[in-house]
């Protein structure tokens, strides 16, 4: 399968603790990658250093065939965005919408000042906003609002691959799915590859054609979503499969009851691999 970017051998620390240990990663191009795994594994590092945020100690990083040099070409920044968990962190609030949207445009050469505002305009559209919003600061708007302005700002860059760090993890379930949504129909509008950052495995399900659980700084399993919640192939993948909350089905009397395969989960041995069936439940 084609890949859009190769993540060879990877190792990132931050002082003396290190954080990543040899990841060896492929993205496919045009498809939804969701990389999951515990709180502190190195899911985010693992996304700083592909965006250029964090140099890595050693390995390489190849997009789209190239190596990836720690001095990105504005080509290279353009080409790998990233949307964060928090778009409160990454704008500036003393900027209007249209500032922030306008400077991404402008420093991409995405367009000429006569025509800043209609492109502007557009891209709040596009994620559904309306283009009297630019004129407004960003935390006059709600949380699931900011993060479409997250959403336009990267788009705004015209960006090949989009790595979304736990975009919905703050937003309440409608939202979330709204947002989702969105997601979805810029990733097959733009022909975008993503990776998708969450530990929402509920969101994975739902979303991502491909699965990569991170184990304490190590890629453990690189699997076909379908796949991976059916039969995950390594121990951390099953544990996270088997810690997902399961709704109760309701028997006929109107009393909740729990299905017999749901019983007792916490007692696998974390190196037995179940032969499951998704379930359908929320994370």
């Amino acid at each position: 399968m084609d890949s859009i970017l190769r993540c060879e051998q990877i190792t990132a620390s931050y002082g003396a603790k290190t954080v990543l240990r040899d990841v060896t990663l492929r993205v496919p191009r045009g498809r939804i990658l969701g990389l999951v795994g515990s709180s502190g594994s190195g899911k985010s590092t693992l996304a700083r250093v592909i965006t250029g945020l964090l140099a890595p100690a050693a390995g390489k990083l190849y997009y789209d065939g190239r190596e990836l040099s720690p001095r990105r070409t504005p080509d290279e920044r353009r080409n790998i965005q990233m949307v964060f968990q928090n778009p409160d962190g990454s704008f500036n609030p003393r900027k209007k919408v249209g500032t922030i949207l306008g400077d991404v445009l402008l420093f991409h050469h995405r367009t000429d000042r006569a025509h800043l505002r209609q492109e502007c305009g557009r891209l709040l559209e596009r994620v559904g906003l309306a283009e009297g919003d630019l004129e407004r600061y960003p935390l006059s708007f709600s949380g699931g609002q900011r993060q479409r302005i997250a959403l336009a700002r990267a788009m705004a860059a015209g960006p090949k691959l989009l790595i979304l760090d736990e975009p919905t993890s703050a937003l309440d379930v409608s939202v979330q799915r709204k947002i989702l949504d969105l997601i979805r129909s810029l990733q097959q509008e733009q022909k975008l590859t993503l990776l998708f950052i969450t530990h929402d495995l509920g969101i994975v399900y739902d979303i991502c054609d491909d699965v990569a659980v991170l184990d304490e700084g190590r890629i453990c399993e690189v699997t076909p979503s379908e796949e991976f919640f059916r039969s995950p192939r390594s121990a951390r993948g099953a544990l996270l499969l088997d810690s997902v909350p399961r709704i109760p089905e309701i028997a006929g009397d109107g009393a909740l009851s729990i299905r017999p395969e749901q019983m007792g989960q916490e007692e696998r041995h974390e190196d037995q691999m179940p032969e499951q069936k998704w379930a359908g439940g929320t994370a």
